[in-house]
């Protein structure tokens, strides 16, 4: 249970609402009791005017009863009129607890509505910080089950779970004081089944909870054989696999159907016990107090009493399993948020002031590079200097490394050993929002929003235009322009999830705009061209060449670009740099990009 102390600075922040929310469930049971003593008070009234006064004198009157009493006496009601009088109070009392009810709902309930808020907010705002490292270790769905599924469970502890549990405590004790203060004996009678019923709650509670933690798991299992095959469904059919994958559909699906089924046959036996065990306690108070009745008549109007009383106990003693359960589970789910929140980034913004714009000087210095989840070096005593304004082509055969180069001067991930510099300052020491706005990287796997293609376009921009020449030249220098204008809602066609309604080589274009129309000091393409033409590549290289006159530029590809002059060419192999230098001085060295350059020419001209 100490897990759910983390959410007392939600319910401090909100403390107005909770302990006024604490003060109205109080209120309202405590009108809640006051019906039944008004009721056996008339109940006894009645007694004593059949008996003309004959038992009145063991009547216990309290201090609301009393009052009522002296109220009447002071204004000498008739009987039919103290009759109604009282009728009156217990209307107006039914009347006043159906307003603090519902400021009791307004203030805990809403409460909790603003934690869960927060809770969330404080989620994704901890996902923003983390590394793709993190991502690489933990699952969509276990991500998105956190943020919802486990908020969702804390929310019926901060709301439903306080509500119920501040009201048992109530009106169990206000039930349980004036019960035992008018017969201390009828009182344990009538009361023994009710221990009974709050443990045969808790047990079949226990066993709801297990199979719904079963049916919610099978529930998640078939939502994600439905995602899967909805997202794979050229897959299975190109493969004719449509029965196979129905097959499996109906083996989950049948096995969530049985689970629900074993539910419902539990759940079944929850109201018939709570009847069961609430009938013998209304039946002890009848026979039991019909005994003392006879004896002493003055006791009718505590029989009446103890009935509601019994009744008013119902729900809180069948509530304390509820209560429990919920409180449980949301623990649990806290835990689970515990753990994550407690997970720091392992990139740390610096503390230096990035004063001006980056120049562009890229220094690696005996860097390596290890990925913690799979302990692969993908970068080994690599030094390399880029001056400012250089353009860089980058190559290697799959798996050499060259993607992690953009991954480091990105800051996606930082060096094992050694280090990198920019305009001669550590990467490391410079503030990590601004460094990374400063840079403009084209990511080999393209990702686009569900939005309209200007929102994609306009993505990493601060202030946002409407005016289509601040993205028209973008879309331009990136050779997608025309196809844009050529569709129905040209810039404000949704391009639908992660960009499925367009082609590789216009999801590339897109995000290379998207780059663009950033401005940024420092230009990293990593194998963006992968889906594009040859014409296609050509025109685009030739439309950035404006863009990236005096900044730096570092292409990262698997293939040559033969009509772009580079002023730095490096060969990658097994994370180092097996080969350096200009376009001729490499093919004069006949090497590995002297034997790529020779490969690709020809596959060019057959």
């Amino acid at each position: 249970m100490k897990e759910l102390f983390a959410l007392n600075a939600f319910f401090w922040k909100y403390r107005f609402r909770f302990f006024s929310g604490i003060i109205l469930v109080i209120a309202t049971n405590y009108l809640a009791v006051l019906s039944p003593q008004i009721t056996g008070y008339v109940v006894n009234l009645v007694q004593e005017k059949l008996l003309q006064g004959k038992g009145s004198q063991n009547v216990n009157h309290d201090f609301i009863i009393t009052l009522i009493a002296q109220f009447s006496n002071q204004f000498q009601f008739s009987f039919p009129a103290l009759i109604a009088f009282c009728g009156i109070i217990i209307l107006v009392l039914a009347l006043f607890r159906g307003v603090f009810m519902f400021f009791m709902r307004q203030t805990i309930i809403v409460m909790s509505r603003h934690i869960e808020y927060d809770q969330k907010n404080q989620v994704f705002a901890h996902y923003q910080q983390l590394d793709p490292e993190f991502y690489k270790t933990h699952s969509t769905g276990d991500l998105m089950n956190r943020m919802s599924e486990d908020v969702s469970r804390v929310r019926m502890y901060t709301g439903p779970s306080i509500m119920y549990l501040i009201n048992l405590i109530s009106i169990i004790g206000f039930c349980l004081f004036n019960m035992f203060s008018k017969d201390l004996q009828l009182s344990l009678y009538v009361l023994a089944p009710l221990p009974v019923l709050a443990i045969t709650i808790y047990i079949v509670n226990t066993v709801i909870n297990k199979k719904s933690e079963q049916i919610q798991s099978q529930l998640s299992d078939l939502t994600t054989n439905a995602q899967e095959s909805y997202s794979g469904i050229r897959v299975i059919k190109s493969f004719v696999q449509e029965s196979a994958m129905l097959g499996f559909f109906k083996k989950n699906s049948e096995l969530y159907r049985k689970s629900a089924v074993g539910l419902a046959s539990v759940e079944a036996f929850y109201t018939p016990t709570m009847s069961l065990m609430i009938g013998i306690s209304t039946l002890l108070t009848i026979y039991l107090g019909g005994i003392q009745a006879y004896h002493d008549p003055s006791k009718v109007g505590i029989i009446i009493e103890f009935v509601f009383y019994i009744n008013m106990l119902t729900f809180p003693v069948s509530a304390i399993g509820l209560t429990a359960s919920m409180i449980q589970r949301a623990a649990a789910s806290q835990k689970r948020l515990n753990e994550f929140l407690a997970i720091q980034p392992t990139i740390y913004s610096g503390q230096n002031e990035l004063k001006e714009k980056l120049v562009g000087n890229i220094v690696f210095e005996n860097v390596d590079l290890v990925y913690p989840h799979s302990k692969i070096k993908a970068i080994s005593n690599f030094n390399l200097q880029i001056k400012a304004g250089q353009k860089v082509l980058i190559l290697g055969k799959t798996g050499s490394g060259k993607s992690s180069i953009a991954q480091l001067i990105t800051r996606m991930y930082d060096p094992s050993n050694g280090k990198i510099t920019i305009d001669g300052q550590n990467i490391k020491s410079l503030p990590l929002q601004a460094f990374r706005k400063s840079i403009g990287y084209v990511q080999q796997d393209v990702f686009l929003f569900s939005d309209s293609i200007v929102n994609n376009i306009q993505f990493g921009l601060t202030d946002l235009t409407d005016e289509k020449s601040s993205y028209a030249e973008a879309t331009k220098a990136a050779n997608i322009d025309n196809e844009i204008n050529q569709l129905p809602n040209k810039f404000e066609t949704l391009v639908g999830e992660r960009g499925t309604t367009l082609s590789g080589g216009q999801k590339q274009r897109i995000s290379i705009a998207r780059s663009i129309i950033k401005d940024p000091s420092i230009f990293v393409f990593d194998d963006c061209l992968s889906a594009v033409d040859t014409k296609t590549e050509q025109s685009i290289l030739n439309n950035l060449a404006a863009y990236i006159d005096h900044k730096t530029a570092i292409f990262i590809t698997h293939r040559i670009f033969f009509n772009y002059k580079f002023d730095l060419i490096i060969y990658l192999d097994a994370g180092q740099i097996a080969e350096i230098g200009t376009h001729e001085s490499l093919l004069a060295h006949k090497g590995l990009y002297a034997e790529l350059y020779s490969l690709q020419q020809t596959q060019e001209n057959s």
